[in-house]
């Protein structure tokens, strides 16, 4: 039996009272506070906005100051209050808090509710969180572009009131959820900076006089730390070719079909517009198409975005996707992947960005031997796995504790 349980089954073995917010705390609206009164130092203070974009669950410090005479003139939000932001222009951030638990008052913004109660802080902050509050707030949220849900209507929410050793014990559960998430997420941030340092390092070969003829020492784990060899400095048009696909029309286009075509806006992403299977083999045998393994590229919007083709039909809007047709004796499209995410591409155009042919075609690329890409490409892949993979990596380990995360507050509150 879990400590939870047995605490619920002793404190409250005939069920949990649920009450409106109403009669177990008060709701007070903000007043006065904007972002053009902050100063560097001062009275903590805690605006709207930053609910949505600074604060998480709870905190204990602020980001932002007022004067004394600013903070004299505003409400504010005591020691276990809840710093509620009472507009969004997101219907799922109406009501997001935070639970301030600092040791001093901290003055609030309008369009902001602070809601003062005698529950442990954190547990209601939970509450606010989970499917039971969400789906009691969606029939109070008014307003369209602008929505908000009153402080009146949020009296009427109702919430589960267990002795305050259950509440205790499931803020502790959800805690080491959150604790546990956050340490990934930070160890995510610290594998994409040491990723992007090693990639860097590993494809920063410095060119010689003559651009080419380097002679490198190794730095990858094999051949030897004490082996040698030559970088050959060449553009990329002395490697290979810039294809695209045939152009695809408008009225060829359509909004469901046989074969996914990808437009700059959709590149990498989820395709929007289909063309015809017929269309599709008719211009995939007459004109250049990629083979599985290309590295396609963005030449317009963001530029030089790159995605592995992976053989599945699919079709390319020309010109603003393009590839390399090079010849894998001397470069693999894998160091391709990898070289293409450190160049600062040479683009023309004013407002909106281009890389022209003539411009990608010039850049030059460092050419180690085969076997240094592959070592190079294998330690990069590895990398990228574990920062990016959504089926491996952290990002698939921090997306697995939070649906654990949120199960466990839906089901515990």
């Amino acid at each position: 039996m879990t400590k939870l349980q047995h605490l619920i089954d002793t404190l409250c073995p005939h069920g949990v009272p649920f009450k409106p917010l109403g009669e177990v705390g008060t709701f007070i609206r903000g007043n006065g506070l904007q972002k053009k009164d902050f100063t560097e130092s001062g009275v903590g203070c805690i605006h709207y906005g930053q609910i949505y974009t600074h604060y998480g669950t709870f905190a204990s410090k602020t980001i932002s100051f007022v004067s004394e005479e600013t903070a004299n003139n505003c409400r504010k939000a005591m020691p276990g209050d809840l710093v509620i932001a009472a507009t969004s222009e997101n219907v799922d951030d109406v009501c997001k808090c935070v639970a301030w638990l600092g040791d001093e008052e901290v003055a609030i913004s309008s369009d902001a509710f602070v809601f003062r109660h005698n529950l442990n802080p954190k547990y209601v902050a939970y509450y606010f969180q989970s499917d039971c509050f969400q789906k009691q707030k969606l029939p109070f949220v008014t307003g369209t572009k602008v929505m908000r849900v009153s402080s009146e209507n949020l009296a009427k929410i109702l919430i589960p009131i267990p002795p305050l050793a259950v509440q205790e014990e499931i803020v502790r559960i959800l805690d080491r959820f959150a604790d546990y998430s956050a340490q990934l997420q930070a160890e995510l941030q610290a594998r994409k900076a040491q990723y992007e340092f090693y990639r860097n390092h590993l494809l920063a070969f410095k060119a010689a006089a003559d651009g080419c003829g380097l002679e490198q020492k190794n730095i990858v784990t094999t051949p030897p730390p004490t082996a040698t060899y030559k970088i050959k400095w060449k553009t990329m048009g002395e490697i290979g070719t810039v294809k695209m696909c045939k152009r695809i029309m408008k009225n060829q286009t359509s909004a469901c079909g046989d074969v996914p075509f990808y437009k700059i806006g959709t590149f990498g992403k989820e395709a929007d517009a289909y063309i015809s299977r017929e269309l599709y083999e008719d211009y995939k045998k007459r004109f250049p198409f990629p083979s599985k393994g290309t590295i396609l590229i963005s030449a317009a919007g963001t530029i030089g975005r790159c995605v592995i083709y992976d053989g599945e039909d699919a079709y390319f809007q020309d010109s603003n996707i393009v590839w390399l047709d090079n010849d894998e004796k001397q470069v693999l499209n894998s160091y391709l992947y990898h070289f293409y995410q450190i160049v600062d591409w040479n683009t023309d155009g004013g407002t909106i960005k281009r890389l022209y042919n003539d411009n990608f075609l010039a850049t030059p690329i460092p050419i180690p031997p085969i076997p240094v890409q592959e070592e190079i490409v294998a330690i990069l892949d590895r990398f990228e796995a574990l920062v990016n993979d959504l089926c491996s990596g952290l990002p698939a380990e921090i997306e697995a504790v939070n649906a654990r995360y949120e199960f466990y507050r839906n089901h515990l509150l």
